[in-house]
């Protein structure tokens, strides 16, 4: 049987096509979004992280972007017409979204905001996205991810550099 979380219980209402993955949380390990793909067996740029932001202090954007991605958060603040952006607390993250840390989902939030999915998501066939609890992904084409939580497509976020040789 799925697990049910409000994420799962949106994208169901949807009528897109998606599975549900869980892998092994540990949040002691590192960047939770590398251990998802590690777990599941998939390359880091087809699960995508989700973070949660706020442009200029007052306005909350929920980010997906490639797990082994870093954020421009510039550009996302150019996006909302914003100076700055910063990673909003844990705390406050999880009273506006419904997920605890580590479950953050642009599906099925309590408040739905803006959604931000990185242009480069979209050559993926496939993104795992978090699902609405620790350890939990759904796998949805990325298109469909758009198209659910209107999300806008920019470029956000960029692949570390390579290590110099």
């Amino acid at each position: 049987m799925m697990k049910q979380t409000s994420a799962t219980e949106f994208l169901s209402t949807t009528g897109v096509a998606f599975t549900v993955h869980d892998y092994e949380y540990a949040p002691g390990g590192g960047l939770i979004g590398m251990q998802a793909a590690s777990s599941i067996g998939v390359d880091p740029a087809c699960v995508l992280k989700t973070l949660v932001v706020e442009v200029d202090r007052t306005t909350p954007v929920c980010l997906v972007v490639p797990a082994d991605h870093k954020v421009n958060f510039k550009k996302v603040a150019a996006l909302f017409g914003g100076r700055n952006a910063r990673m909003m607390n844990p705390e406050k993250s999880a009273d506006l979204t419904g997920f605890r840390s580590g479950g953050t989902s642009p599906f099925g939030q309590a408040q739905q905001m803006p959604v931000v999915l990185s242009a480069d998501a979209m050559a993926q066939p496939q993104v795992y996205i978090n699902a609405g609890d620790q350890g939990l992904v759904v796998c949805i084409a990325p298109a469909d991810a758009q198209k659910v939580v209107n999300a806008q497509v920019a470029e956000i976020s960029a692949p570390p550099a390579p290590p110099a040789a």
